[in-house]
Order: C-alpha cells, then sequence, then structure tokens
C-alpha cells in the first residue's frame, strides 16, 4: 500500500505537471485531494467539460455565522490536473479536506489560501538568499522556470523548510487530522495499489508523518461532517475569472499574472514570454500608445540578458516584465514597481504599468457545462426577468403609477439589492418622496451574471427570499451608522420588503436606538414618517417596519437633545431638523403609534430653559412646546409665554441661533402672533449698530426659515408698524447688501460718537 505525497503550490503549473506525470506513470488505485469533503458525492459535476476557470463555491448562514468560500480551479491548477488525470487511469477520486462551512475556515475565503506565506520568516529569509524581491519571484527562480530534473525532491524540501518546527495553527492541525483518517482509509482500502495524495504543500509534512505513525487494523472511510439543523447553505460550481484569480486584483492564493501562467502551462517559458510581450504591446497600441519594433527589441534584449544574470536558462515573468518597464518607461516612477512586491496593485501606477498587469492577468473567464446543477434561486431569477420581460438587453422607461412597471421595478431592485451585475439603475426617485414617478434603467446582461447570481444563492431559494436575507444582514451590519440604515429602509421600500422578520426589526430598533448624532437621525426621521404617511408608490404607508422606526427615532432624539451643551456653539441646521422631525412624528403619528406628548414636552421644556444648551436647540424646544401646546397655553398667562421668552433671548451674539431654532419648530405659530413681529421689530430697531452688525448673521439665516412669501408679509407688518401701506416686497429687493448697510450704519455712530468727543457738534445737532 504505497503513498505518494504530492505537496503543491495551488495554481501552479509546474506542480500541475508533477501531479498529471506522477498519476499517469503510477496509475494509483485512489487520488485524494485537498478539497470539500462533502463534495464528494458531486465530482462528476467538476468532469462535465467546463471551459475553466470555475470554483466551488460554499454557503453556510445560521443565527450567528454566515460564511462564504471559494476553491477555484483552472487548468494549471494541480488539483485540477489530480481530478483528470486520475480519472484518465481509473482511479478513485476524493476530496478529503474538512467542508468550507466548517469552523476551521471561519477566518478564510479561499481554501487555496497560500498558508506558506504565514511564515514570512522564512520566505523572507529565502529571498535574500537568493537575491530575489518576493516569494512569487523566489517561487518562479525555484521551480517555474527552472530545469524540471529532481522537481519532487526539491519541492519536498522547499515544504519542509517553510512548515519547519512551527507549530501549526488550530484550524490547520485539525484540516490535517482530519486528511489523515482519509489516508489511512485509502491506504488500507488499496490493498497493493498505490494512493497519491495531492494538498498544499504547507500540509504535507504533517501527513506523512501522520502516515508514518499511523496504526495498521480495522478501517472505514471518515464521516463527512454534516450543517447544523439550523443552519442553511450549500456547494455550487460557479464560473470564475482570471481577473478574481490574480492576485495583483487581490486574490488571497497563489500566483498572481493568471493569463502568463496558463500561456507557461500550454507553451513553456519561452512561448509565454513572447506572449507576454505581445500582449503588452497589443494592449498599449489599442490605447494608442506609441509602441515600436525597437522599443520590443530593447525590451526583450534585456529581458535575456536579465535572465542570464539572474541564473535562469529562460526568461521568467519578471525579467520580462523588468524589460518591458525598461523600455516603454522612460520617466521617474511614484510608486515600486508592483511585481517587486506581493499585493495589489497600487495607487499612483504609471498607466503603461497598469497595461502591463493587465496584460499578465488575461481576461479569460469559465464557462459552466449546460447541465450543471444551479442553486434554485437562478431558476427563480430566470423565470421572474422572463415573466416581466426583464431577461434581455433593454433600456428601460418605467412609469411607476402603472401597476406593471412598478411590478418591475420591484424585481429590478430586488436584483440591484443583490448586486447582480448588469442591471444599471440610471434616474428615478431616491426615497419615495420627490414628486419623480418614473425611472430609466440600463439592462445588459453578462456572463458574470450567473456567478452572482449562484453567489446570491446562498442567501435564500427566491429572489424575494434572497433579498430579504441581503437586507437583513445589512441592517445587523449598520451598528451605529444611521445613513447605512436609511439605505436598508429605503431598498427594503423600492424591493418591495417594507415589513421584514421580527430580528431585523429589533437589529434596526437597537441601531436607530444607539444612533450617536441628531443630524444624521432627524434626515431618516424626516423621509421616514413621510413614507409612513403618504408613500402609496412603493406601498410603505402605514408599515410597521416604518412604524417602529420612528417610535424609536423619536425617543432616541429627545434623548440626544437633552444631552448637548455648549452655551456659545453656533446654530446648527441638522440639529433643529431633528427635533423639527420629532414635532412632525408626534403632530401625525402620536395616536397611531403610541407617542408620548407629554414625556417629550417635558423634555422639551427643560432642554429651552438651560442656559448651557446651545441657543438654537433652546430656541427649537421653545418652539417644540408652542408648536404641540394647546392653543390656549401660549396666550402669555401661564407658563408658556413666547413674548417672554424672545425677550428672554435677545443676546446679540446668540438671538439670531434662538430664533433660527423658534423659527424651524413654530414658523406658523409665529407668523400667527402678531405680538411676536412687533416685538422683533422694537428689539431689532433697539439695537446699536455694533450690536446689529455682531447678530446681522445669524438673523439672516434665522429668517430663512420663512419662505418668500411669509417674509414678504413680515415685511408688511413692519411697514405697517410705521404708517407706510405695502411696499414689502420692495423693501426685501431693495435697499443693497444689508451687512454694508449695518457696516455703515455702524461708522455713522463712530463719526457721530468722534465729532462729539471733540467738542465739534452739539449732543443732538448732526443731521
Amino acid at each position: 500500500m504505497p503513498v505518494t505525497f504530492l505537496g503543491v503550490r495551488h495554481h501552479s503549473p509546474a506542480c500541475a505537471r508533477l501531479v498529471a506525470e506522477t498519476i499517469t506513470r503510477l496509475r494509483p488505485a485512489h487520488v485524494l485531494i485537498e478539497g470539500p469533503a462533502d463534495f464528494n458525492p458531486r465530482i462528476d459535476e467538476l468532469l462535465l467539460g467546463h471551459d475553466l476557470p470555475i470554483a466551488v463555491f460554499s454557503s453556510y448562514r445560521d443565527e450567528t455565522r454566515r460564511h462564504a468560500s471559494w476553491s477555484p480551479l483552472c487548468d494549471y491548477s494541480p488539483e485540477w490536473t489530480a481530478l483528470t488525470a486520475g480519472r484518465a487511469v481509473g482511479a478513485a477520486l476524493r476530496f478529503i479536506d474538512l467542508p468550507a462551512w466548517h469552523p476551521a475556515f471561519a477566518d478564510r475565503s479561499n481554501r487555496y489560501a497560500d498558508a506558506e506565506l504565514r511564515y514570512a520568516e522564512v520566505i523572507e529569509r529565502l529571498c535574500r538568499s537568493f537575491d530575489v524581491d518576493n516569494a512569487d519571484a523566489l517561487w518562479d527562480h525555484l521551480f517555474e522556470i527552472a530545469p524540471a530534473l529532481d522537481l519532487g525532491e526539491r519541492l519536498d524540501a522547499y515544504f519542509d523548510l517553510i512548515r519547519g518546527e512551527s507549530a501549526a495553527s488550530e484550524s490547520d492541525t485539525a484540516r490535517e487530522a482530519y486528511m489523515a483518517t482519509w489516508v489511512a482509509a485509502a491506504a488500507a482500502d488499496a490493498g497493493e495499489g498505490d494512493v497519491v495524495v495531492v494538498t498544499g504543500g504547507f500540509h504535507r509534512p504533517a501527513l506523512v508523518a501522520a502516515h508514518a505513525s499511523a496504526v495498521t487494523g480495522d478501517w472505514a472511510w471518515p464521516s463527512v461532517p454534516t450543517m447544523p439543523d439550523e443552519a442553511v447553505g450549500g456547494s455550487f460550481l460557479v464560473p470564475y475569472s482570471f481577473k478574481r484569480l490574480d492576485s495583483f486584483d487581490g486574490y488571497q492564493s497563489g500566483m498572481p499574472s493568471p493569463g502568463y501562467y496558463q500561456e507557461l502551462w500550454e507553451s513553456g517559458p519561452d512561448g509565454a514570454a513572447r506572449h507576454l510581450v505581445e500582449a503588452v504591446a497589443g494592449r498599449l497600441r489599442k490605447r494608442k500608445q506609441h509602441v515600436s519594433t525597437a522599443d520590443l527589441i530593447a525590451a526583450r534584449a534585456t529581458a535575456d540578458g536579465l535572465a542570464l544574470v539572474r541564473g535562469h536558462h529562460a526568461p521568467g515573468r519578471t525579467d520580462v516584465l523588468d524589460g518591458l518597464a525598461s523600455a516603454l518607461v522612460s520617466e521617474a516612477l511614484d510608486v515600486p514597481l508592483p511585481w517587486s512586491s506581493r499585493g495589489t496593485l497600487g495607487a499612483g501606477s504609471h498607466p503603461v504599468v497598469v497595461e502591463m498587469v493587465a496584460a499578465l492577468s488575461g481576461s479569460r473567464a469559465g464557462r459552466l457545462h449546460p447541465e450543471t446543477p444551479a442553486p434554485p434561486l437562478v431558476h427563480d431569477l430566470d423565470a421572474e426577468l422572463a415573466r416581466r420581460g426583464l431577461d434581455g438587453a433593454a433600456d428601460l422607461d418605467l412609469d411607476l403609477t402603472r401597476d406593471d412597471d412598478r411590478a418591475r421595478s420591484r424585481i429590478l431592485h430586488r436584483v440591484r439589492v443583490l448586486g447582480v451585475p448588469g442591471f444599471k439603475r440610471d434616474s428615478g426617485p431616491t426615497t419615495g418622496l420627490e414628486p419623480v414617478l418614473s425611472e430609466r434603467w440600463t439592462l445588459r446582461p453578462g456572463p458574470e451574471r450567473l456567478t452572482a447570481v449562484i453567489e446570491a444563492g446562498a442567501y435564500g431559494a427566491t429572489l424575494a427570499d434572497a433579498c430579504a436575507a441581503v437586507l437583513a444582514e445589512r441592517a445587523a451590519d449598520a451598528g451605529r451608522d444611521v445613513d447605512a440604515l436609511a439605505g436598508v429602509l429605503f431598498d427594503a421600500a423600492f424591493s418591495d420588503c417594507p415589513d421584514i422578520s421580527d430580528r431585523t426589526l429589533a437589529d434596526i430598533e437597537s441601531s436607530v436606538g444607539a444612533a450617536p448624532e441628531l443630524g444624521p437621525l432627524g434626515r431618516m426621521l424626516a423621509v421616514v414618517l413621510t413614507m409612513w404617511r403618504h408613500d402609496r408608490v412603493l406601498g410603505t404607508a402605514n408599515s410597521a417596519t416604518l412604524g417602529t422606526v420612528i417610535v424609536a427615532a423619536v425617543r432616541r432624539i429627545l434623548w440626544l437633545a437633552e444631552g448637548i451643551q455648549g452655551s456659545e456653539a453656533r446654530a446648527d441646521p441638522s440639529r433643529i431638523a431633528a427635533l423639527a422631525a420629532c414635532r412632525d412624528a408626534l403632530r401625525h403619528a402620536e395616536r397611531r403609534l403610541g407617542l408620548d406628548r407629554e414625556s417629550a414636552l417635558e423634555v422639551a421644556t427643560r432642554v429651552a430653559a438651560d442656559q448651557g444648551t446651545p441657543p438654537d436647540l433652546r430656541g427649537a424646544a421653545f418652539g417644540f412646546r408652542w408648536a404641540l401646546a394647546p392653543a390656549e397655553d401660549s396666550s402669555g398667562n401661564g407658563e408658556l409665554d413666547p413674548v417672554r421668552a424672545v425677550r428672554g433671548a435677545f443676546q446679540p451674539r446668540s438671538v439670531g441661533d434662538w430664533l433660527a431654532g423658534l423659527f424651524a419648530l413654530a414658523r406658523e405659530e409665529v407668523l400667527s402672533d402678531q405680538r411676536i413681529v412687533g416685538l422683533l421689530d422694537e428689539l431689532l430697531s433697539g439695537m446699536s449698530a455694533e450690536d446689529f452688525l455682531i447678530a446681522l448673521p445669524a438673523l439672516r439665516q434665522a429668517f430663512e426659515y420663512f419662505p418668500p412669501r411669509e417674509r414678504e408679509s413680515i415685511a408688511d407688518q413692519v411697514l405697517a408698524r410705521r404708517g407706510i401701506g405695502g411696499g414689502g416686497r420692495r423693501l426685501l429687493r431693495g435697499g443693497g447688501d444689508p451687512h454694508v448697510v449695518a457696516a455703515g450704519m455702524l461708522l455713522d455712530e463712530l463719526v457721530d460718537a468722534s465729532l462729539l468727543r471733540e467738542g465739534l457738534v452739539v449732543e443732538g445737532s448732526r443731521a
């Protein structure tokens, strides 16, 4: 029962060749592969005849955790050549790793993330020894463009050094222990036949040691862990792409530049180098960048020279890239060349370098065989789109007052919430409150749509269920971000999910109850209240979910308002608007939602009387009381006396801010009480020019809360007090800049005072 352990680097052409050659030579009884053991009954799906790259997408969701994981495969993946070569020789094929949903993968979205990179110290020491920039260049130097002689022995030595004596993580230990049970079972079942085990090189030393110490005896194939009863999830094949494989685009694992390594797999080092130069030149010329034949000759000559200096028998990836950069980039670079380190392409990279990286990445996208099983959401979405005539390319103009167009809009919004590409909303209402009753959409279905829908299938079997689950997850993730929560509520309205689960409702209520700022909370309450009261287009009128949000927002706004301090703080329109939204909620939803007006008025009374509170908030709190109190309470005989309040607040530095709060919350009450306009005229007329100039900016902001017609009415009342009929409109439009006028008045006062002080005029004699 000989067992051959092949430690590989995921997506390595050199390792893929070694795996295929070993299996073809040994013709083993069993081929065991690092991959999700729960997919074993469906290995035939992998071999239907897909166009690679593809991936096994696995999802898991329960009350406390959601996890998604991919196991990508391309032509030069060692796991893929193990499957195809093993099937060709008649071996039994099995994946032997824990399922992707298992807690061992809780912090990993890619099964084939390079484990050895977690031990960077060893890698750095090797890079220094071989005088290369990073792990990718080291790997190419040692394996991809090195002679194939003794490749297996060199790989074993490399991974033994990488693993060293370091203790594996708890998750790696659990995975290796589980994989070892499959190895033992296959060895026992094979009898005299061979077993080939293909895993990431990091795991090979542990599996070799476990097999060497294994006790022979009774055996059985290991059981595969099953999901908890309360969990939902599963695994499906999805099309993948070179862009998603490329580490320069953020991929966790394996080799960068998949387009290059595909050519290396198909054509060898010389063919790959030639293709790389041609691909870069083609991309640059397509973008009208000048690339001469002389440039390409210089680039190839430089690459050959670098390969010779670096000890490569053929130009490698970095040799060709450095040669191209030398020939095509003439100016100084702001950031290092991206292949000199590992990770995503950095901001500020030279445009030619960006095109070079894109050329190496390649544009290949996988395609699944037509008979590949798909999650229920794929079929439900296809049916919904076909039923509404949304399954092809189109430019749509939807009239939201028509039932049919409104139904189409809701389907499209659900698709948008799921993040499916190819469905772009160009225009339409943003909250359901504007006088906009149409939408424009651009539909352009593409091959990437299927991947997105399969992955979204983790959220639910139907479009409605998946959309609701995404919104619930966003609500839970919103935390104290009220703007994010508002986005959830609006998307729920547009996608016709106005009433959501109890748990999601609790998350929303908790987020509102923890909101730290009045401004965002007030904005949300204003919109949600209007949607709850009026919206028939989106169907949110009287929504229980929105009602819960309104109650929680009113409670939180009042609590936050009472805690704000800062007697010198300037007016903040957003917090004034929050109290206005709270006032409107009490006016229009008190009975339906059980809001406590009496408690709200008590809070407003305390805020209005607190001299440590910002003036605008004190004025708004007084206006809040005035707007909601019974009419007889503002007659001046009781506690609520507007005249006394205005007189008490009339300080030059703060009166404008106080009035801004008052006018925003009790504009109609101010206009209907002629005493207030008269009092303001009296007090403002009695101000010195200096005090008036100090108060003027905030006063102008305060009077902006009156619409133009109402400002004209106030001007008419002021003129009438002086015996002048009409003319309010001319008064508002004439007279020049108020700041200039006020500054002139102050200058006149200063001149008069100087003349009087010097005895040049008698008091009261200057006209």
